[in-house]
């Protein structure tokens, strides 16, 4: 990944909530960003598939991530809007969702994903809506940090 974006897996790997849910970033540039999913049960809806707020879970976290690599130092985001459509189940295995941040203006940002299993087949297409607004003054250290 380039400089400053290993920043960005970093402050993932030290998330607590990126922790508990198994996502992980693999790939990170400027307003992209793809994270990975290895599905287990605890993922599973009671048909035995992957649960739909996993997917949107890791959609949104992929293009929050691609809003966030995109900002200026200063700058944080939030969601504002979540769109999912579902277009196949899965059971198990990895799945990916790739981001970008197709816009991100001065209050607002809009980014897309593209969730996928490990053959690369669309499991679902997302976008999403951001607020973008000031850090606080001990958060606006560096882009990543916020």
């Amino acid at each position: 990944m380039p400089d400053g974006l290993d920043d960005l897996a970093a402050l993932v790997e030290g998330s607590s909530f990126y922790r508990w849910s198994g996502m992980r970033v693999v790939a990170a540039e400027r307003a992209a960003v793809t994270v990975a999913l290895d599905l287990g049960e605890q993922h599973a809806n009671l048909q035995g598939f992957a649960h739909g707020g996993v997917l949107a879970t890791i959609a949104d976290a992929a293009m929050g991530l691609s809003v966030r690599s995109a900002l200026e130092p200063g700058r944080r985001h939030v969601t504002i809007e979540l769109g999912v459509h579902y277009l196949r189940a899965v059971r198990t295995g990895t799945i990916t969702a790739a981001g970008r941040a197709v816009r991100v203006g001065r209050d607002v940002a809009y980014a897309e994903a593209a969730i996928t299993d490990a053959r690369g087949t669309d499991l679902a297409r997302a976008s999403g809506t951001y607020s973008v607004t000031s850090a606080p003054a001990q958060q606006a250290t560096s882009p990543m940090a916020q």
